[in-house]
């Protein structure tokens, strides 16, 4: 153990950490179709999956590391790095992309000085692209912190930004 705070096997997890991921994996039977629950409920726990979570759920699962990487990696919902305090997903799909989202985009990562999938050095607003939010009637369209909003402008973008307390700064 390095301060014993980290597991010698695993530089980058604490010891809590690599508890609590496999309390998560047992609380599921270790049962390897419980899978996406998994990864949903330790996203929930820390915040977002980290990588030396894989090794330890295909371990307690008896799966590949291939296989834990590839479902991970197939959803874009889970992220491997904690998101900002705010999380803003733009619409890039086909009705929204008609309707001005990559506009929308380049403003957007404009005035937050980052691109997309990332967060703010603030840690205050993670950009995600998603691909149909299912408003294609009221496109562009935006997702803040869960929240649907159609119709969106640089404008209207600028005020919900600033709405959130953040300020649209990066």
């Amino acid at each position: 153990m390095v301060n014993g705070s980290r597991s010698p096997a695993r530089p980058d997890a604490t010891d809590d950490m690599t508890a609590a991921i496999s309390a998560v994996a047992e609380a599921h039977g270790n049962r390897p179709d419980a899978l996406l629950e998994i990864y949903h409920d330790i996203q929930e726990r820390l915040g977002h999956i980290p990588e030396v979570a894989l090794p330890i759920i295909a371990r307690a699962l008896n799966i590949s590391r291939a296989e834990a990487r590839g479902v991970f990696t197939f959803y874009h919902d889970f992220r491997a790095q904690p998101a900002g305090r705010h999380v803003v997903k733009l619409c890039r799909a086909e009705a929204c992309q008609a309707m001005g989202c990559r506009q929308l985009e380049e403003h957007l990562t404009g005035k937050l000085g980052i691109r997309m999938s990332e967060t703010t050095p603030n840690g205050a607003i993670t950009l995600e692209a998603v691909y149909c939010l299912g408003n294609c009637a009221l496109s562009p369209a935006v997702m803040i912190d869960g929240k649907l909003i159609g119709r969106v402008s640089a404008e209207r973008i600028d005020a919900l930004l600033c709405a959130l307390d953040a300020g649209g700064a990066a």
